[in-house]
């Protein structure tokens, strides 16, 4: 796909172009126990009805609605019927079967009487004046829950905890996932030093990399590298094609801009990689570059300013990580600035916020604004950032923008 770089993409656009890039990672049969945060390349159907026989829903007792309705209130226990267990038939209507939570229902039987409205004695039970006996009351009917000809997992469904649930429900020990895609991410720069080792005082701390990686992980990525690269267009060359082997998507970090030591744009040029665009209409975080590799390798030059740098990781490496595996697409999530923006942007502005309670006592984002995308400190405690339209006017409280979690 071919784009004009004369001017800065929007956002939207941005987003439209990475998309046009994407290729669907190679799927894979896992165990359900290695499959939680995956992305599910198969729909999932329930192997039977669900659940398979009418269920059981509260411990008590069995008893024919009818026969209540006619008056009767005192009832013989005739047996029990436990979860698990071969289903029962009942032998007499003025009787009951004591039933425990996930059994059958059984035989003869149309209501669920909890124990909370009954007095057992020596001659059985004797129901509480208040106690009700419509039919199906507590229990569950065969198939309610889903039948065998339709899914209840679509491809592209993310597997958190009830998601396994479900795909074990089915009788599956395993299921088609996409691979993991392998990130390296990678910063670049003389002047950066990594934790730990000596620095002297032109130098900073290697700390964007720390984060992206860390901000991966926390969204369930486990193939992630980590590289540091001085200032030497020769090594930028040897190591970036070599990760560029090795890997699905490369996150690097400054060096995109138009200085002179802002080697990375030309050196990815020389080993194969295809600009798609190199500017995007936001604030943090404008000179945000992109392009793909000979193999279908996505290249994320990122700004080095760490507000900047992780605002693009979250917007838009991480959706593309996930579209690559197959990821639904889910509805943004919104939400309304209980506080006013003073000043905004004349292009789009990502603005960190802390999420509370406003005077309504619906959730709200409180703006949070850094001294500027080198301000990490500033991030410390948010919980994300909104994304708002460009208006150098500002915003008022009340105003609704989609928000983007940490």
């Amino acid at each position: 796909m071919t784009y004009s770089n004369s001017t800065p993409f929007t956002p939207a656009l941005a987003e439209l172009a990475i998309r046009g890039e994407l290729k669907l990672l190679e799927l894979e049969h896992l165990p359900i126990e290695r499959c939680i945060g995956r992305y599910l390349r198969q729909d999932i159907y329930p192997e039977r009805d669900n659940p398979p026989f009418d269920r059981v829903c509260m411990d008590g007792i069995a008893v024919s609605s009818r026969t209540v309705r006619e008056g009767v209130r005192r009832f013989a226990i005739e047996a029990s019927q436990q979860a698990g267990a071969v289903p029962m038939v009942l032998g007499h209507e003025r009787n009951a079967i004591e039933v425990m939570t996930g059994a059958v229902v059984p035989e003869g039987t149309d209501c669920i009487i909890p124990l909370e409205e009954y007095e057992s004695g020596p001659d059985g039970v004797l129901l509480h004046a208040h106690a009700k006996s419509e039919p199906f009351r507590n229990i569950q009917r065969k198939g309610e829950d889903g039948s065998p000809d339709v899914a209840m997992l679509k491809s592209g469904a993310r597997l958190g905890a009830p998601e396994l649930a479900i795909v074990a429900s089915a009788g599956l020990a395993s299921v088609a996932v996409s691979r993991e895609p392998k990130f390296m991410v990678v910063s670049t720069g003389d002047e950066l030093v990594d934790p730990g080792q000596p620095i002297t005082d032109f130098q900073v701390r290697r700390s964007n990399a720390h984060a992206v990686v860390g901000a991966l992980h926390n969204r369930g990525f486990g193939h992630v590298g980590n590289d540091h690269i001085r200032d030497d267009e020769g090594a930028m060359r040897e190591r970036l094609l070599k990760h560029l082997e090795e890997r699905d998507i490369l996150v690097l970090s400054g060096g995109v801009s138009k200085g002179k030591f802002d080697l990375v744009p030309k050196v990815l040029k020389e080993i194969g990689v295809r600009e798609v665009f190199a500017q995007v209409a936001q604030r943090p975080g404008a000179p945000m570059w992109f392009g793909v590799g000979p193999g279908g390798q996505l290249v994320f030059g990122l700004p080095g300013n760490p507000v900047a740098t992780l605002v693009c990781l979250i917007r838009f490496v991480i959706q593309a990580a996930e579209r690559a595996m197959g990821a639904l697409d889910r509805p943004a999530e919104h939400i309304m600035l209980v506080s006013p923006v003073k000043r905004g942007r004349a292009m789009t502005y990502y603005l960190p916020v802390t999420l509370k309670l406003g005077e309504s006592g619906k959730p709200g984002a409180e703006p949070q604004p850094t001294n500027g995308p080198g301000d990490f400190l500033g991030l410390a405690g948010t919980d994300g950032f909104v994304e708002l339209p460009p208006r150098p006017e500002g915003f008022e409280a009340g105003f609704v923008a989609p928000l983007h979690r940490w």
